[in-house]
C-alpha cells in the first residue's frame, strides 16, 4: 500500500470519527439480489432504503406524510447503508475507495413534490462529508410513486476502487 492510500483511509477514518458517524450493520437483501457487485474496478452498490435496522420511522411520501428535511435524513440513511456494503465490498478497508463515480436517489414523493435535488444532498452532502475530494459524482434524483416497503428514499450507489 502507498502513503497515498494510508492517508486517505486515515481521512476517511476520521472524518467518520469526527463528525461522529457509525456505519450500520449491512443490511440483507430483502429480495432475489445481492447487496454489491464488483467487476473490474468499480462496485455497484444495490438500491439501499431509508430504514436503519428495524427502525422504520421515515416510511410515507415527502411532501405528503414527509416534510424535505425528513427526506434529506432518510437520503442519509439510505447512504449509510450503501457506505456499510461498500466497506464489505473493500474487504472492510474503505482506502481502496478512489472515487464515488454515480448516485442515483430515488424519492417516494407527493405528485407535485418538484424538491427532489433537496432531498439528494443527504446523499451527496454525506458522501463529500466522509469522502472529501474522493466524494464528488455525477447524480440523478428521481420522483417516484412508492418505493419497497414504502421506505422514504432509496440510494444506489457505483464507486471506483483500488
Amino acid at each position: 500500500m502507498n502513503i497515498w492510500n494510508k492517508l486517505m483511509k486515515r481521512q476517511v477514518e476520521e472524518n467518520l470519527t469526527k463528525h461522529g458517524i457509525i456505519l450500520p450493520e449491512p443490511p440483507v437483501p430483502v429480495a432475489a439480489y445481492v447487496p454489491f457487485v464488483i467487476t473490474g474496478k468499480l462496485v455497484f452498490i444495490s438500491g439501499q432504503v431509508s430504514f436503519l435496522g428495524d427502525d422504520r420511522s421515515l416510511q410515507g411520501k415527502i411532501g405528503q406524510e414527509l416534510s424535505v428535511e425528513q427526506g434529506y435524513q432518510a437520503a442519509k440513511i439510505a447512504t449509510l447503508n450503501a457506505i456499510a456494503h461498500l466497506k464489505s465490498a473493500c474487504n472492510s478497508d474503505l482506502d481502496r475507495v478512489k472515487k464515488c463515480v454515480s448516485v442515483k436517489v430515488f424519492v417516494a414523493c407527493a405528485p407535485s413534490f418538484i424538491d427532489h435535488p433537496k432531498v439528494g444532498n443527504g446523499a451527496s452532502d454525506l458522501i463529500v462529508e466522509i469522502f472529501g475530494e474522493v466524494g464528488y459524482h455525477s447524480r440523478a434524483a428521481i420522483g417516484c410513486s412508492s418505493l419497497p416497503l414504502n421506505c422514504a428514499v432509496e440510494v444506489e450507489t457505483i464507486w471506483e476502487i483500488l
